[in-house]
């Protein structure tokens, strides 16, 4: 009989809940799913998008269920943020520069995933932090039914007939929103000048939205006239939104319409409940056959340089994008100044 009996109950007790505890650990590590915490646009809301069948397929292939949960870029970053001490998601996809900014607040883990050699350098994190899994391009919409053409520069948005019919998503929270502001900076030569002229536009402009996709169905119905997008998003949704169109609105003073490149970048999380199956999955959106449906199914551009899909889709994004001057950002920087971005917006804007 042991001199404490209390204390060699609390001893066993404790072994008891530890073992459990390891126990409960590893049942999570080992369940057959995943959770992907994703900007929106790779989802369709009738089921048939990319997300929708490489979700499926994945599953059928290795019996692991994805578990998905959408929002702004921003929204996903500011999310692993606040979970940081209960880590709850494995992926996450965002539209840069919150994939940065993810990185630096240690919010991912490195994995380079099969075939991510195939993906560019400007497409990808030198430490393996983060690689692109869909090219993208930053566009804007319009309605097609009640515009007999696309408004051409910038200025041409501050016409009075576009007073409560334009609207673009907030940026700082939504990817392609914060996109309109690097835009505007490349395309009006400075920050200061970006900034007086989107303070004149908020004579037409209606007000936030942190979600860009929803502004896709508004020009469609007619609701707006113009707002802003991403050519992946807004292609793949003419289908079921025949009168919106894609333009890219050109600089002030003439010249060519411009655009960067807006990939979705996908991370492994830090401290991700189920790492080894995020990195079969972050696998899978870099094989080969993947990336050939990037187009195909989802109305994007595959990251791999290797694949060159030629099924109507891919032959009329080409034709988008034909005739538009691509800048590269400087993304680490902007990184560094996005703060003084969005801080800067609101001031002029009021928001």
């Amino acid at each position: 009989m042991p001199k404490n009996p209390v204390t060699a109950v609390l001893a066993v007790l404790a072994l008891g809940a530890s073992l459990t505890a390891c126990a409960g650990t590893s049942a999570a590590g080992d369940a057959k799913e995943i959770t992907v915490y994703s900007a929106d646009g790779l989802k369709s809301q009738t089921g048939d998008g990319f997300y929708d069948k490489v979700f499926k397929d994945f599953q059928a292939r290795t019996g692991i269920k994805v578990d998905y949960v959408e929002g702004g870029s921003g929204e996903m970053v500011q999310r692993l943020a606040r979970e940081r001490a209960n880590t709850q998601a494995d992926v996450v996809v965002t539209l840069p520069p919150f994939i940065q900014q993810a990185d630096a607040k240690g919010l991912l883990a490195a994995y380079r995933p099969a075939g991510s050699d195939k993906v560019t350098a400007t497409d990808k994190d030198p430490d393996g932090k983060w690689t692109s899994v869909v090219d993208n391009y930053l566009c804007f919409v319009y309605n097609t039914k009640q515009l007999p053409r696309p408004p051409r520069t910038w200025s041409d948005l501050l016409d009075p007939r576009f007073k409560g019919r334009i609207q673009y998503s907030t940026p700082g929270v939504a990817g392609d929103g914060t996109a309109v502001l690097i835009k505007a900076v490349h395309d009006f030569g400075g920050q200061d000048k970006a900034m007086g002229f989107l303070k004149k536009l908020q004579a037409n402009n209606v007000g936030p939205s942190k979600s860009t996709g929803a502004l896709a169905a508004k020009v469609d119905k007619g609701e707006l006239l113009v707002a802003n997008g991403d050519v992946q998003m807004n292609y793949a949704d003419t289908a079921s939104m025949p009168s919106q169109g894609i333009f890219f609105p050109a600089p002030d003073g003439g010249g060519r319409p411009t655009t960067f490149a807006l990939p979705y970048a996908a991370g492994l999380v830090a401290n991700a409940p189920h790492t080894a199956n995020a990195k079969k999955f972050l696998d899978y959106l870099l094989s080969p056959e993947v990336q050939r449906e990037v187009s195909a199914i989802g109305g994007g551009f595959p990251s791999r340089t290797d694949v060159h899909p030629t099924d109507k889709n891919a032959d009329a994004l080409r034709r988008v994008m034909s005739g538009v001057d691509v800048f590269q950002p400087d993304w680490k920087k902007i990184n560094g100044e996005l703060d003084g971005y969005v801080s800067a917006w609101k001031t002029a804007t009021g928001s």
